[in-house]
């Protein structure tokens, strides 16, 4: 099949979530199939690096759309039923040339990642239609609106409700419809929108994360892994060095905090300045920065989807200790592959817990690897994509036939 695939992330190098997820997608599909990519870079930059995803794919069309042109965009669709989000990323060239490319390439179908993007495929007649929704980001803004200060409070609530109407209301006009979680699929199937749904588990590469020789039994760092640009991870990790870290210090004096991730924010190089703290910014390979970890925190109070972070350091043999908000994107039972807490206390005694007992730490790493490998693998995940493909390339047979004898009745 020849299958046009539209991502709102430059899927390549597959170094963050919004690009990993697409990147396994777009690499699997292109085994048996002709796979066209079509998205969006923020730089030539950014494109050029880039640049190796051609290896994995049989066409690229892409553009470039500065971050000063997508916040104009978005400003502008404050005053219109058009989220902002979405408009952040549109773009008129790219519109056209996937228009254009798929006009005259026969495609048998048209999958999006990321109802931002969905814009692009509205257009298209004709072939299969799938959006994978990974998360409802409508539902990660009303989270973030009870997290963040006035006037953003206001800003995340308006645009929480527009993006829920604009994903229902896009939704219905695909063949199928795919998700990281059980929880997702079930806040979705609330639009009541008549659109066959499956759940698709994130995947973590285990090969590339293989479990690490055990840090030595007097190993006492506490890691933190995920880009420092992000508003969950930032506040996430700056609540636990001010509330949580104290506590684990008063039972482990030698206790250390690495927190490993791209563009730390001023509020997260500040950390640094705690004693016992260090921020490492960006690391070209993170494995080498947590061989020695003897605890993996995930202390985050906004989360959507899955947490590729908890995958990565399941798959390193690293145990866990989480939010339950954080944890509930994993197929992973609490307490046995990893430790759930919310409240600062109970999160410093679960931590402490892992530091002092290397049998515990060796049995939540050994069960969290075996875990990973048997439900959140990359392969198995890819498995259920081809179903839905084949599923949706019936009923989009289906919709097509309708449509062509509605349009012989016309005349």
């Amino acid at each position: 099949m020849k299958i046009l695939f539209i991502c709102h992330r430059f899927p390549y190098p597959p170094n963050r979530g919004g690009k990993i997820r697409p990147f396994e997608m777009i690499r699997h599909l292109s085994r048996n199939h002709e796979v066209v990519v079509a998205s969006l870079a923020h730089t030539e930059q950014e494109l050029e690096q880039g640049s190796g995803l051609k290896n994995h794919c049989a066409q690229i069309l892409a553009e470039v759309v500065p971050n000063r042109a997508r916040w104009k965009r978005a400003g502008q669709a404050l005053f219109s039923s058009m989220p902002s989000s979405a408009a952040y990323f549109s773009s008129a060239r790219l519109a056209q040339r996937i228009q254009e490319t798929w006009n005259g390439g026969k495609f048998d179908g048209v999958m999006l990642h990321c109802a931002f993007v969905a814009q692009y495929a509205l257009p298209l007649q004709g072939g299969f239609r799938i959006l994978d929704f990974g998360d409802l980001d409508s539902h990660k803004w009303a989270e973030y609106s009870e997290h963040r200060l006035f006037p953003l409070s206001i800003g995340f609530g308006l645009e929480a409700k527009k993006l829920s109407a604009y994903e229902k209301q896009v939704a219905r006009t695909f063949d199928w419809c795919t998700f990281t979680t059980k929880g997702e699929c079930e806040d979705f199937l609330k639009y009541q929108t008549n659109v066959p749904t499956t759940v698709i588990p994130n995947g973590v590469d285990a090969t590339y994360f293989d479990t690490l020789a055990p840090p030595a039994p007097g190993s006492n760092v506490i890691l933190f892994l995920g880009r420092m640009d992000y508003f969950p991870n930032i506040d996430g990790v700056c609540r636990f060095a001010a509330t949580v870290f104290p506590l684990i210090r008063q039972r482990v004096p030698n206790s250390e905090l690495r927190i490993v991730g791209a563009n730390p924010n001023r509020a997260v190089r500040k950390l640094s300045e705690i004693p016992g703290v260090t921020v490492t910014g960006f690391v070209p390979d993170v494995r080498p920065m947590v061989k020695d970890a003897a605890v993996a925190v995930v202390p985050l109070r906004v989360a959507r989807g899955t947490q590729n972070k908890i995958l990565e350091c399941m798959s390193l043999g690293i145990p866990v200790v989480s939010t339950a908000t954080a944890a509930k994107g994993v197929q992973a039972d609490p307490g046995r592959h990893l430790l759930v807490a919310d409240e600062p206390a109970e999160f410093a005694r679960r931590v402490t817990d892992i530091l002092e007992s290397p049998r515990l730490r060796q049995d939540l790493a050994t069960a969290a690897r075996g875990q990973v490998e048997q439900v959140h693998s990359w392969p198995s995940s890819m498995r259920i994509l081809d179903e839905v493909i084949e599923n949706a390339e019936s009923r989009g047979a289906a919709r097509e036939s309708r449509r062509l004898a509605l349009a012989t009745q016309a005349f």
